[in-house]
């Protein structure tokens, strides 16, 4: 009897570990260790948010993607290129743009380096790290546009070029007042024609973009992001089709 009762305490014991190691946060060195994978293939970036101070990491999901992780360093000190310095942190993302893109919202009391990556096509996905600076570099937020309505239905949107210093790229969403997107795009020039592709160097508009409504009211949201992928400045501004 007491020999069954201690191969039974050492199948408990065993069966505790194996729970516990399924547990274990992964670094990313570890994930994608004998996986393929591509670098640089998660369209992702991060902000500041202008009321509460959390960081708001956005990442465009491709259609088809599958186990998205979040991966962050202790601090900005390491070395952002050695995956073995990223842990895997469990945390869950919430639909922005309706579900076209993805956030991810946490506090910080510390800057550091993030990756987001997915799953597709029997390869692991991976973002370039992004450069947090809640701290020394809040994200502005403001409406500071001019939207020139002079053509019906393709309105021209500018902005100041490098308003807060440290811009490499400019993001830019038409929405509908669902706040759905109905256009994505990334120029190096600071405008952008609805729809009027050519300026633009990345798309990430699924779909032909609709006509827009006379009369209707659409949002224009900008992101104004650096080589290392933090978004210096982001701009939102309503207006009415003409």
């Amino acid at each position: 009897m007491q020999k069954l009762q201690y191969i039974s305490f050492i199948v408990m014991i065993m069966l505790s570990c194996t729970d516990a190691d399924d547990n274990i946060e992964q670094t990313l060195a570890v994930y994608t260790s004998g996986n393929t994978i591509e670098t640089g293939a998660v369209i992702a970036c991060a902000a500041s948010d202008a009321n509460t101070g959390e960081v708001l990491t956005f990442y465009y999901p491709e259609e088809g993607a599958s186990n998205i992780r979040f991966y962050e360093t202790k601090n900005i000190e390491v070395d952002h290129e050695d995956y073995t310095n990223y842990n895997q942190i469990v945390i869950s993302s919430s639909p922005f743009f309706n579900g076209h893109l993805g956030k991810f919202t946490q506090e910080s009391s510390n800057e550091k380096w993030v990756i987001i990556t997915f799953e597709l096509d029997g390869e692991i996905k991976i973002s370039n790290p992004i450069r947090i600076k809640h701290l020394t570099k809040p994200t502005v937020w403001t409406e500071d546009v001019t939207i020139n309505q002079s053509i019906s239905g393709m309105p021209i949107f500018s902005w100041e070029f490098d308003a807060v210093g440290d811009n490499a790229i400019y993001f830019q969403v038409i929405s509908d007042n669902e706040d759905n997107l109905l256009s994505g795009t990334y120029t190096y020039e600071s405008s952008f024609q609805y729809y009027n592709t050519n300026n633009v160097v990345l798309n990430v508009t699924t779909q032909t973009p609709p006509d827009l409504v006379i009369g209707n009211d659409y949002n224009f949201t900008l992101m104004d992001v650096s080589l290392d992928n933090w978004v210096n400045l982001v701009v939102t501004k309503s207006f009415t089709a003409q």
